[in-house]
């Protein structure tokens, strides 16, 4: 972090203290990552540390579930790096991915046209022909 950065937050009791939160909810999520299976590591994040509680969210209940099973599996290896966790709780956050938007049809200019349909009579009748002729129709 750049230096005029930290003391802009260390300039203010609430910003060293929201700093801090920061700073410790990164660490979890580098040890929860480095403990985690892969496949449930991309599909969890850790939310918060509330009272010595981790408070993971999970994509879906499959990766819910299996974090569940892997409680207290999770509490032992946090323990062990040192963080001061004495429980998990798992929530289901399922993402959604952004709608997707069609893409807006292509609008052949006049040249274009002019061209497909210049081509259109130098053909023989094909499959070729009957497409480009569609085509040179299209607005």
């Amino acid at each position: 972090m750049p230096h005029r950065l930290k003391a802009f937050l260390a300039s203010n009791a609430e910003l060293r203290q929201l700093s801090r939160k920061a700073e410790q909810l990164t660490t979890l999520q580098q040890h929860f990552e480095s403990i985690t299976p892969p496949g449930l590591a991309r599909n969890s994040h850790v939310l918060k540390l509330d009272q010595q509680t981790v408070v993971i969210a999970a994509n879906n209940g499959a990766v819910a579930a299996k974090l569940r099973q892997m409680s207290t599996e999770l509490i032992s290896l946090f323990q062990a790096m040192g963080c001061e966790v004495t429980g998990i709780q798992i929530k289901v956050q399922v993402f959604a991915p952004p709608p997707v938007v069609p893409p807006k049809p292509l609008i052949l200019g006049k040249a274009a046209r002019d061209a497909l349909n210049k081509l259109d009579e130098k053909l023989q009748d094909s499959p070729l022909k009957a497409a480009l002729r569609r085509l040179g129709k299209r607005p």
